[in-house]
This record gives structure tokens, C-alpha cells and sequence, in this order.
């Protein structure tokens, strides 16, 4: 069983920006997303690498913790794990949100404080 933290660590999102950088891991996290449970020798005849080769990248995905292997007698089932992709989208979005809903709020106060009237103005400070 996967479980994630709600706050990811700066380590964590370096191992997944880390694998995310490479056309090839990206290339299979796509395979697999198409085709979930896929084995290493299934990815390697699609992107044209050798078994070891996409094990290399494979296993740098399962450390990022973007696939999720399924032993099945000497295979390994790959799934696709989207959590990750989740958490750092969450991560950036709300920190981008809550600096920028603070800033249009500024802006919005100072644009309706230029707008109204001087007499409306003198009432507010009385």
C-alpha cells in the first residue's frame, strides 16, 4: 500500500522533478498510463531500449515513487502512480494561489478606494 504526505519534503520533490526531466521516463510513465501492468520487456520493445536500460529509468521512477511494481511470479506488473504528479501539482497551485488571491485583493482595495468619490471617502474616515 502507497501513502503520501500532504507536505511533500524538498527531497521528495527533487527525486520526482529528477525523474520527471527525462524524455525517456516521461515516454514510459505515458506507456503506462496506456497500458497499466506492463513489463519491463513490453516497455522495452516499444521505446527501443534494452531490458536493462529501461529498468535503469524504471527504477528511478519507483524511487520518485511514480510507478508502483506488482510481483507476478518472475515479472513485475508496472502501474502508473499519478499521486506524486498530484501532490506537486497541489503543492505549487495553493502556494501560487493563496500569494496571488493576497495581491489581487490588494489590488482590488486600492482600485475601489481610487474610484470613489472624495465626499465617500471623508465619510469612511469619520
Amino acid at each position: 500500500m502507497l501513502t503520501y504526505r500532504l507536505a511533500m519534503a524538498p527531497d521528495d520533490l527533487d527525486r520526482i522533478f529528477t525523474a520527471l526531466a527525462h524524455p525517456t521516463r516521461r515516454r514510459l510513465l505515458e506507456l503506462l498510463r496506456e497500458t497499466p501492468g506492463s513489463t519491463i520487456a513490453d516497455l522495452a520493445r516499444v521505446v527501443d531500449l534494452s531490458g536493462v536500460g529501461v529498468l535503469k529509468h524504471v527504477r528511478i521512477l519507483e524511487q520518485a515513487g511514480l510507478i508502483h511494481a506488482q510481483p507476478e511470479g518472475r515479472r513485475r506488473r508496472l502501474y502508473f502512480n499519478v499521486m506524486p504528479i498530484q501532490l506537486v501539482y497541489d503543492h505549487w497551485t495553493d502556494e501560487y494561489s493563496r500569494f496571488w488571491a493576497g495581491r489581487v485583493s490588494d489590488l482590488k482595495e486600492r482600485l475601489e478606494s481610487r474610484t470613489q468619490s472624495p465626499r465617500s471617502r471623508r465619510q469612511r474616515r469619520a
